[in-house]
């Protein structure tokens, strides 16, 4: 039979606590705190801690977060003052902001689209985003 602290062997214990147990059960006790050693030494020198800009995704999962109801309803009225901006527009800029910046198309692709120069469908955009800035400002 063997003398062991088990202080040594659990971490939740505070204070020297010294049980009898039998050859066996210390044996394994001080080969599991051997094996835990040698993996972290094992960390350690191959340096396999997480990086969290490695682009693996641990990065996304480490810092997402469950957002709070607050955060939500902000969205909400977010999007519907925006959603509001975007329908005072008139059809056809409404409809070249919602194809050029929601939709991510190129100005030249709605041009195509549309059948007219590219530079109008620029205009209209910008001439768009300028009113759907005044909308938001005058409506707060």
């Amino acid at each position: 039979m063997t003398i062991i602290n088990l202080r040594d062997f659990y971490y939740w214990y505070t204070q020297d606590e010294y049980m009898e147990v039998s050859d066996d059960v210390a044996e394994a006790l001080r080969a599991s705190v051997r094996y835990e050693a040698a993996y972290q030494r094992r960390l350690s020198r191959h340096k396999a801690q997480y990086s969290l800009d490695c682009e693996d995704g641990i990065e996304y999962s480490a810092c997402l977060h469950e957002p709070t109801p607050d955060e939500v309803l902000e969205r909400k009225e977010r999007f519907c003052r925006l959603w509001n901006a975007l329908n005072s527009l008139p059809p056809a800029q409404g409809r070249r902001v919602d194809a050029c910046v929601i939709l991510g198309k190129s100005f030249s692709e709605v041009a195509l689209a549309e059948g007219v120069d590219e530079s109008a469908v620029r205009r209209a955009v910008e001439r768009g985003l300028e009113n759907m800035k005044k909308f938001l400002k005058n409506s707060r």
